[in-house]
């Protein structure tokens, strides 16, 4: 059974970087689409990022040219490099290992980040 934790969440001032790193344990992450996803307080979780297992990204269009998503699959890692970070990516960064016929989805725990003066 994979487990997927994250880590690199923190305050940060509008225009900062940040880079989230997720380290999957139990099983390998090369099988999976991993997905970041963020969700704040009253808000539907929403998929920022993802990379496929042939490391294909994509991106939503509000992050798209800000945010790097990466892996690699010898470390068992996924990361999010995210840079010119403003007040509304303020949210738990939530890491996800996705199968895609059929969807099955393993979560992470999430990682605070705050982007605020």
């Amino acid at each position: 059974q994979i487990q997927l934790m994250e880590s690199g969440g923190g305050l940060v001032q509008p225009g900062g970087s940040l880079r989230v790193s997720c380290v999957a344990s139990g099983s390998t992450i090369s099988p999976y689409t991993m997905v970041w996803y963020r969700q704040v307080p009253g808000k539907e979780r929403e998929w920022v990022a993802r990379i496929s297992t042939a490391a294909h990204a994509i991106y939503r269009n509000f992050v798209e040219g800000r945010f790097t998503i990466s892996r690699d699959n010898d470390r068992n890692v996924v990361d999010l490099q995210m840079n010119d970070l403003k007040p509304e990516d303020t949210a738990v960064y939530i890491c996800s290992a996705e199968t895609i016929a059929p969807v099955v989805r393993y979560w992470g725990q999430g990682t605070q980040v705050t982007v605020s003066s």
